[in-house]
């Protein structure tokens, strides 16, 4: 099983990789469909992660892509923060560990 990401920035990507997972830059809707195309064809890849600003911005290509199957889908935050805002990291630590920072 892989992990593959699926980024709207290199640094995103680079950053990622550092801890093993591969990926791609999708800057278009055709780069996108490529991507998933790909992903699709290799069997080992059993999660696609895909940055916030591509899901916002390519919901029906994604949800397309969900319903035909394969991989599972994850949205994960772009680079420049999350949409549920700074607060996210500090509920997760809250969550795994029960201490409040």
């Amino acid at each position: 099983m892989r992990f593959f990401l699926i980024s709207d920035n290199s640094d995103a990507m680079n950053g990622l990789r550092l801890a093993g997972i591969e990926g791609t830059v999708a800057r278009s809707e055709a780069d996108l469909r490529n991507a998933l195309k790909t992903a699709a064809a290799q069997p080992d890849i059993a999660v696609l992660l895909v940055t916030e600003k591509i899901a916002e911005t390519y919901t029906a290509v994604l949800d397309s892509a969900r319903a035909a199957g394969g991989p599972l889908l994850i949205t994960v935050p772009s680079t420049g923060g999350g949409a549920a805002g700074k607060d996210r990291l500090t509920r997760y630590i809250r969550e795994a560990i029960g201490v409040k920072i």
